[in-house]
């Protein structure tokens, strides 16, 4: 990090890690204690700022088995317990604190779509043992907003006037743009966007939901007065995770269809218009290269959400690992540098419209086991050589970034 020129980290802190049991009765694993302590005091002596997550979607086993986790409005007090060790133990040094990342996609994933664990969903809309994509996703990020809030209410209260560190909430985001210039798409397409980034940015901000999501009826849980409270304005910075944009198209709700996350949007997402992509492919069948979706992203936050401080906290694209490629071949990773040089050209046009941008962290640092994608792509400024001993190289882009950080 230190030799291409980073001067910011961002790291996620493991639950299971510090508390395998989920909880301050069942012990502290104080290995875990001190692997982080370690990495915040190196990052530190190299001039090297930790930008630190609580909550990257990995729930201690022991509270999914006790009162199934996110479920549950018992993970609450938890998960305070928890953060409120992480404080204490860190935060003398680490001073930018995410709660949780991405809980829409967490969310969405793991209560709608069953492919992340714990891998609920209803019977029609994955290869789940149970769930139900109608009311699960609603209920999990109801209470990972409660979550969020209590942490921050903690932080403020007890440690940030000594500490005088910032906390904030990551949110991931695709842009969207009508599929055809309708009334009816212009409408799917705010919906769509509500639907994935309001639903949880529209709370933190004002205090409840986008009107949007009312749609939605009683299956969505309604805060109460106190918890609009706490949520309102319980951000010192948004966290925005930023890949790629997305044409949305109206789709009328059936009687006959069955009910879920997916539905109630009544949009249908794509990233093709008339066999025409929005965009250059990547090796994500999902990421189409759209980078003035970004520019369009941080000036719509602008105008919509009181203008608040930004980080660009995910942005990037992977390469399909091809192990027959010679290593020295591997690195040749042009399309990734055009896809920065792009994404930072939209992001200074935006930051000169008045966009609050205060920082921008690519994904990733270095070749990682990407969730349901493991090894099979790579999204690293750096090569990892998995094959001898994690041999690390750096590849174009990491040059590329080194340049550009020296001249900027």
């Amino acid at each position: 990090m230190k030799k291409i020129g980073l001067d910011s980290f961002r790291f996620s802190i493991s639950w299971p890690r510090i508390l395998p049991k989920g909880k301050l009765s069942g012990g502290v694993n104080q290995l875990g204690v001190e692997f982080y302590n370690n990495v915040i005091n190196e990052l530190l002596a190299n001039g090297i700022t930790p930008f630190v997550t609580l909550f990257h979607w990995d729930t201690p086993q022991a509270l999914e088995e006790e009162y199934g986790s996110w479920l549950s409005t018992m993970i609450v007090d938890d998960f305070v317990d928890y953060v409120d060790f992480c404080f204490k133990s860190f935060g003398d040094r680490v001073k930018i604190w995410v709660t949780i990342n991405e809980p829409n996609i967490f969310s969405i994933n793991a209560y709608n779509l069953g492919s992340l664990a714990p891998g609920r969903c209803s019977s029609f809309a994955g290869n789940c043992t149970g769930g139900d994509s109608a009311t699960e996703p609603y209920i999990v990020g109801y209470h990972l907003l409660l979550a969020h809030a209590a942490a921050v209410n903690l932080y403020r209260e007890k440690y940030q006037p000594h500490h005088r560190g910032k906390i904030g909430i990551t949110i991931a985001a695709h842009w969207f743009k009508p599929k055809f210039n309708t009334a009816a798409d212009r409408r799917a397409t705010t919906r769509a966007i509500d639907f994935l980034f309001g639903w949880f940015i529209h709370p933190v901000i004002y205090g409840d939901y986008p009107e949007s999501m009312s749609t939605v009826g009683n299956r969505l849980p309604k805060f109460s007065g106190s918890q609009s409270k706490l949520l309102k304005g319980s951000i010192d910075f948004l966290g925005l995770n930023y890949y790629t944009t997305k044409y949305a198209q109206h789709v009328p709700l059936s009687k006959n269809k069955l009910t879920s996350y997916d539905t109630d949007r009544q949009a249908t997402l794509s990233a093709h218009k008339k066999g025409i992509p929005i965009g250059t492919p990547t090796a994500m069948s999902w990421l189409f290269i759209y980078p003035k979706g970004l520019e369009e992203l941080l000036l719509y936050i602008k105008e919509k959400y009181n203008d608040p401080v930004v980080y660009i906290n995910e942005n990037g694209m992977a390469d399909a690992t091809n192990d027959s490629l010679p290593i020295k071949e591997a690195l040749k990773d042009s399309l990734r540098i055009r896809y920065h040089h792009s994404h930072l050209s939209y992001l200074l046009k935006a930051f000169k419209h008045g966009a609050n941008v205060k920082g921008y962290y690519v994904w990733c640092f270095w070749d990682d086991f990407e969730w349901g994608t493991g090894y099979t792509v790579r999204f690293g400024l750096t090569y990892i050589d998995f094959k001898n001993n994690l041999k690390r190289h750096l590849k174009y882009s990491a040059y590329w970034f080194k340049m550009f950080l020296l001249k900027y």
